[in-house]
This record gives structure tokens, C-alpha cells and sequence, in this order.
């Protein structure tokens, strides 16, 4: 939740609690994922890299099951070659699913109309 001020009003005067639109609550739970998963550091080693796609993305992904496709795809976001997934190459990863899931929405509504 967040405070919002009321019309006409100073923050010294009242304040209104409201809740996270949807938007902000999928950024919230995309980057609190990140920081549960790197434990509060600023990448994700092989090891959690490799839970935190099981365990997060397991459902949306194929392949997740395999450590050695979960390596390959580490291996293809480390950008800078250091062995960790930044959070930068995180929403490399993030955006490419949304994305893909984004496009099979899009065919499945043009089917549905057709």
C-alpha cells in the first residue's frame, strides 16, 4: 500500500491509504523474486539462478526441469561473461517471457476471432 495525499489537503493534514494498481504489484513481485532469489546481492549465482527459475518460472517456461537448459540459459543472458545473472540480464529474461506470452495471447485471440 501506499499513501496518497486528498485533494485540497497537505500530507501534514490527512492521508489515504490505497491499494497497488496491477501494474505495480507485478513490478513489486518481478523484483522482490530478484532479491529473495540473490539472497539481497546484486546478481544470482548458478545455484540460485537455477532455483529461482524452477521455482518462479517453472509454469510458464518449458524446460525448467532440465539444470543443463536452465545452464544454457544462463549462460545466454550473462551478458558480461561473469558467471551471475545481474538484474539487469534478469529482466532480459523476464521481458523475453513476457513477451513470448504476449505474442501467444495475441494468436490465440486472432484465432478465437477468426
Amino acid at each position: 500500500m501506499r499513501l496518497v495525499q486528498i485533494y485540497g489537503l497537505t500530507s501534514a493534514h490527512c492521508l489515504l491509504l490505497v491499494r497497488d494498481n496491477d501494474m505495480e504489484s507485478a513490478i513489486k513481485t518481478v523484483v522482490g523474486a530478484y532479491l529473495k532469489s540473490s539472497k539481497g546481492k546484486d546478481s544470482l549465482g548458478d545455484k540460485d539462478f537455477q532455483t529461482m527459475v524452477k521455482k518462479q518460472l517453472g509454469n510458464v517456461m518449458a524446460g525448467t526441469d532440465s539444470s543443463s537448459a536452465i545452464k544454457e540459459m544462463r549462460k545466454g543472458l550473462d551478458e558480461n561473461d561473469d558467471g551471475k545473472i545481474s538484474f539487469q540480464e534478469y529482466m532480459s529474461l523476464i521481458g523475453y517471457v513476457a513477451n513470448t506470452m504476449s505474442e501467444q495471447k495475441t494468436e490465440s485471440n486472432n484465432a478465437a476471432a477468426s
